[in-house]
């Protein structure tokens, strides 16, 4: 069979126009392409590095608008919207993820996450505990079991709470026993305001069993005997934490002080206050002296001594005041009293909140043990 050379020579150039066709469609989508989300997307991430959120939301819309598919865009728009308390509009973003039929299991899951940090910050406590439920047993596991763990402890839902970090414990997440301990000690509170001897009880050894490391156990427990007037039993559990955990006694020293004035200890309680105020001394140790022994010479001697020994704005109020009155020292008293008091409060070491009590978990960033026993002025 003979080839036709002519057809051959009309084949060329068919196949270089559909080759020539090709390449410019290849080149006009690659075009598309580089329009729609390159420029908005980086100039959003300048935008944030620059610390202006406002703007980079804007150039993340745009972006998002010109390339709808991208999820990493939907992920930053929507944290973004978070992290600026616009928590309706983070979760419509993170709801629009969920409710694509295209979208990978794992990025699906990545929402679902992000969703229920949405609901936490909001306050959506049902909500989010619905999302971080749906994402036990997910790679978001952990995550889920810490951030349930974190809406109990703000719900006060201890029972729920002591379960989660026992859970996290158990899958070696890492050590939660003080955190499950102040759960218990919360339940004590709960049960002594209900009138439940028993349950508060019960509840205090169980936090003592999961933490004997932890004051806070036998420290309450030495309050609750105090309240039910059985001082006796106060003051050896107070005792008792003296030796097991003698930084944390300024945080009882009055009532000690009272409830063996009460039982008739004073003689013991004064040596174990002087004993330990040589080892740490502070002001709440000092005034639980001065509740035992109220001679005004005694006093005056041992407000000196302390202003001397650990100077401070309220150990000169206490100097002041020990004086004869006089009008130019209540003016005195009245200066130094106002710039005292910053002084005399609790700070948290973990965000530095000051409150004038102390508190087992911070009101301000709600972690556990990060206030000192000691006053800002005593440390």
């Amino acid at each position: 069979m003979d080839f036709d050379l002519g057809w051959l020579l009309l084949a060329l150039p068919v196949a270089f126009g559909l080759g020539w066709i090709g390449s410019r469609i290849d080149v006009r989508q690659w075009r598309r392409e580089q329009k729609s989300s390159p420029k908005a997307y980086y100039q959003g991430l300048i935008l944030l590095l620059n610390e202006q959120p406002d703007k980079a939301i804007d150039a993340f819309i745009e972006a998002v608008q010109g390339d709808p598919d991208t999820t990493e865009l939907h992920f930053a728009l929507g944290n973004l919207f978070r992290r600026r308390g616009e928590f309706e509009r983070a979760v419509r973003v993170h709801q629009h993820l969920m409710q694509r039929a295209d979208l990978s299991t794992a990025a699906r899951e990545r929402a679902q996450y992000a969703l229920a940090q949405d609901y936490l910050k909001a306050g959506l406590f049902d909500r989010a505990e619905q999302a971080c439920r749906a994402l036990v047993g997910t790679p978001f596991d952990t995550e889920a079991r810490l951030a349930l763990l974190q809406l109990h402890e703000s719900s006060h839902d201890w029972h729920a709470a002591a379960a989660d970090a026992g859970q996290l414990e158990s899958a070696g997440t890492g050590t939660f026993a003080t955190r499950i301990a102040h759960h218990w000690c919360e339940l004590a509170l709960e049960a002594d305001e209900r009138g439940d001897t028993g349950a508060a009880e019960a509840a205090l050894a169980r936090a003592d069993e999961m933490a004997p490391a932890s004051p806070r156990p036998a420290l309450q427990a030495g309050q609750r005997m105090a309240r039910l007037g059985r001082h006796a039993e106060a003051v050896a559990i107070w005792l008792d934490l003296r030796q097991r955990h003698p930084g944390a006694f300024p945080l009882v020293a009055a009532q000690f002080a009272a409830s063996a004035s009460a039982a008739g200890q004073e003689h013991e309680a004064m040596a174990t206050l002087l004993a330990l105020y040589a080892e740490q001394p502070s002001m709440d140790l000092l005034a639980a002296i001065d509740a035992l022994d109220a001679d005004p010479a005694r006093a005056r001697q041992r407000h000196a001594e302390h202003l001397a020994r650990q100077p401070s704005l309220s150990a000169a109020l206490a100097v002041v005041r020990d004086r004869p009155e006089s009008e130019l020292q209540a003016d005195v008293v009245a200066v130094i009293e106002r710039y005292a008091q910053p002084l005399q409060r609790y700070r948290c070491a973990a965000c530095g909140f000051e409150a004038q009590r102390h508190f087992w978990q911070c009101p301000g960033c709600l972690s556990w043990d990060s206030y000192p026993p000691q006053r800002v002025e005593d440390m």
